[in-house]
């Protein structure tokens, strides 16, 4: 039986150590780079969706081009209810000063969680394909879920976010796959 990490592999996420992972992609010139953002797009919704059927993710998924070997600007987040949500080009804005401490997994080393403290709320600056900018406000899961896939864009992996001392555990101790994190009822957009 393959690990986590194995089947990961197999289905073409790129995994710590990869360089790829550990520099800031590069921004696409929008409008006139539409036509690859979209075709990048098309190919992270399409490894999502292979990626979805080896796992169950209950508190919504990522994927950012650097973890399947593309060092641009984009990435898609599916929440747990299943919206889609293109970021291209993101950049935090602003951020809560409220945090809380949360397990994460990610493709790029699936065999362990760790526990990151990030911020409650975010805003963040992203990109349409015509160019125009927008400024989208997320909370709780969905501000984590994007979180971590603008690191991910920012050449950082969840490990550089833990507290000191604190180590990732095996996926095989960890009791929270299939369960969602805990806040308040919502979406997760703030409106």
């Amino acid at each position: 039986m393959s690990t986590p990490r194995q089947r990961m592999v197999e289905l073409g996420i790129a995994q710590e150590g990869d360089p790829v992972l550990d520099r800031p992609a590069t921004p696409f010139a929008l409008p006139g780079e539409a036509d690859e953002a979209g075709r990048l797009v098309d190919r992270l919704r399409a490894t999502m969706s292979r990626i979805a059927t080896v796992h169950v993710f209950a508190k919504g998924m990522g994927l950012a081009a650097p973890q399947v070997g593309v060092s641009r600007s984009a990435a898609l987040v599916r929440a747990p209810d299943g919206a889609e949500l293109v970021l291209l080009n993101p950049r935090v804005l602003d951020e809560s000063p409220e945090t809380d401490e949360q397990y994460e997994g990610c493709l790029s080393f699936f065999d362990v969680r760790g526990l990151v403290r990030r911020p409650t709320r975010i805003e963040v600056a992203h990109q349409q394909a015509d160019g125009r900018t927008v400024v989208t406000g997320f909370r709780d899961g969905l501000a984590r879920l994007v979180a971590h896939e603008i690191d991910h864009l920012d050449g950082r992996l969840y490990r550089e976010r833990m507290p000191p001392g604190v180590e990732v555990i095996p996926v095989a101790r960890y009791r929270g796959t299939g369960a969602r994190w805990s806040y308040r009822a919502g979406d997760g957009r703030d409106d």
